[in-house]
């Protein structure tokens, strides 16, 4: 009830449609975001780049955690596999926090209500709220297990967190391509709670509700068609009027 009513009454349904459909256009002109989506180059270069820096990111992130969960570099102290690579996660990481809310700029309102990038950012959330944890609490006492080729629980935990929140998250964006879980299918009732669609342009719909439209489609086409075969059929004008001709022939 409190997720439908913050939805609901929630400013940023109107707020992203203004931005995507309206903001900057004109009666020559798209808007903003449209002129950024439908751009030639620009676009699909921040697109790739996104991406790119993505990988990037998760790769580095993923080194650190295998370490961390005692897989690789077991020889290695886990300080240095993090200092290393800390210089390549920090650039990949900023330039993927430019270019994402450019990205989300270019259709605001259809990613709001997105399924998908709604898991992502939660999962996001999770990695953050993990990362927060490990350096304030689990790397106090890291000098005691820097060197141990399997870190202590806690470690391992912080690594496993880290690494599963990062593969769902590179998954979830690569789905939000994906439009069959889109607002306005016949979807299960949570799933239309996660993406707000009541909220949405599109709508909501369960797979009762989808059942019960095809069916409702049916009995209207079963009553058209019976409607149809009951009435008398159609005089044809032409066809009356030759036995007429015919036999005004016959009595000549």
């Amino acid at each position: 009830m409190l997720h439908d009513f913050l939805a609901a009454t929630s400013p940023l349904n109107s707020f992203f449609e203004r931005i995507q459909f309206h903001w900057g256009a004109d009666d020559m002109h798209s808007s903003y975001s449209q002129t950024l989506l439908g751009s030639l180059n620009f676009w699909g270069l921040l697109e790739g780049t996104h991406l790119l820096s993505l990988m990037l990111f998760f790769g580095t992130i993923a080194v650190v955690d295998s370490r961390l969960l005692g897989w690789t570099f077991r020889q290695t102290p886990v300080s240095v596999v993090s200092d290393r690579l800390l210089p390549w996660t920090v650039a990949a990481m900023i330039i993927a926090m430019v270019s994402g809310p450019i990205l989300f700029f270019s259709k605001p309102a259809e990613y709001y209500h997105n399924f998908w990038f709604r898991a992502k950012l939660f999962f996001l959330i999770v990695a953050i709220a993990n990362v927060y944890i490990f350096h304030k609490l689990v790397q106090k006492n890291q000098s005691e297990w820097d060197t141990a080729e399997s870190p202590p629980f806690k470690a391992k935990l912080s690594g496993a967190i880290s690494l599963m929140s990062w593969v769902l998250i590179m998954g979830f964006g690569r789905m939000i391509a994906y439009n069959f879980l889109d607002c306005g299918k016949p979807h299960a009732v949570w799933i239309n709670w996660v993406a707000e669609c009541k909220t949405s342009p599109l709508g909501s719909l369960t797979p009762a509700e989808y059942a019960k439209q095809l069916a409702d489609q049916k009995a209207a086409d079963d009553a058209a068609a019976a409607a149809a075969a009951a009435a008398p059929p159609a005089t044809d004008p032409k066809a009356a009027a030759a036995p007429a001709g015919a036999a005004k022939t016959e009595a000549k």
